[in-house]
């Protein structure tokens, strides 16, 4: 869906089409090119991650973005109308929803209330960052930018790479999704190879930022089932299928396992992966235990063979 800055530079309007990357700083190079002191040579950017959501992503500037008045210092999904400051110069943020018979601005409430909710059969993965809060303490707010927009850049790629679109981003954790059909394996096994290699991306943190003293860390949740897709105007999924991966990332913590797979996504790979493997858990808002695997990250080979 088109999507635009505008903003004025020394009194002059201008108007830019939004492409999969637009960097803004004092830098020759950026597609921006701001000469303000305040302004860092790589200031930010403004991403396309997924099909049409953009996020304003603060490249760890001295003297920070804002979106709205507020300092960001991780990716934030840009809406109509949004208001971007960089230094002295302020960008507004355009962009159209698109529906059948034209080109509009959905409402939440248009998009809430369907008579056609599009319902498909998806395989959701939470990946979170343990310990953010003692991360966060640890950095001033420069470098901690810069590792989450690092790690969130990384992630994006992972994801794409492995046939997945990312939902969005949540603080420290990123939700994203897979289309399956009723018994796809080969979707799960991307789903688990992805989420090997953001662990992979995440311990690498540790060697590029020095500044950091504890191993940075994930757990991840995975499930598959019936979601409610594109709903909103972040076009999110949602349904109970979607809560429990968020209850089964939580979960990770509780039984000392880097990955908790829900039944309906392990059961599609080869029963002599997970049989001896199954136990019950219980999680908030489900009545019932749960089925469940969990494994380390150093046992993932044996689920993707």
């Amino acid at each position: 869906m088109a999507a635009t800055l505008t903003f004025q530079i020394n009194g002059t309007p201008q108007e830019l089409k939004c492409k999969s990357i637009i960097t803004i700083g004092r830098d020759r190079n950026s597609d921006v090119v701001l000469n303000d002191l305040s302004v860092s040579r790589n200031h930010a950017m403004v991403r396309l991650i997924g099909r049409d959501d953009f996020y304003l992503i603060d490249s760890g500037s001295a003297n920070g973005s804002l979106l709205n008045a507020k300092r960001v210092s991780m990716p934030v999904l840009l809406k109509n109308a949004d208001l971007i400051q960089v230094g002295d110069t302020e960008f507004v943020f355009n962009q159209e929803r698109s529906k059948q018979g034209g080109v509009d601005t959905l409402s939440m409430q248009e998009t809430l209330v369907s008579d056609k909710p599009d319902i498909k059969h998806i395989t959701i993965m939470v990946a979170d960052i343990r310990g953010f809060t003692m991360l966060s303490e640890q950095l001033n707010i420069q470098t901690l930018t810069k590792v989450m927009n690092s790690w969130f850049n990384q992630v994006g790629d992972v994801i794409y790479k492995n046939g997945g679109i990312v939902d969005k981003f949540i603080g420290d954790c990123v939700f994203a999704r897979w289309e399956t059909g009723d018994t796809d394996a080969e979707v799960i096994r991307k789903v688990i190879g992805a989420a090997k290699e953001i662990n992979e991306v995440t311990g690498a943190l540790n060697e590029n930022f020095p500044e950091i003293k504890e191993k940075v860390m994930i757990g991840v949740g995975i499930n598959t089932g019936a979601a409610s897709v594109d709903i909103g105007a972040d076009n999110t999924a949602l349904g109970d299928a979607v809560n429990l991966a968020f209850r089964l990332e939580s979960a990770t913590k509780i039984i000392d396992k880097d990955i908790v797979m829900s039944e309906a996504a392990y059961k599609c790979l080869n029963k002599n992966c997970w049989k001896k493997a199954e136990q019950h858990i219980r999680v908030k808002g489900r009545r019932d235990p749960v089925r469940i695997i969990g494994v380390n990250f150093s046992e993932t080979e044996k689920l993707l063979a």
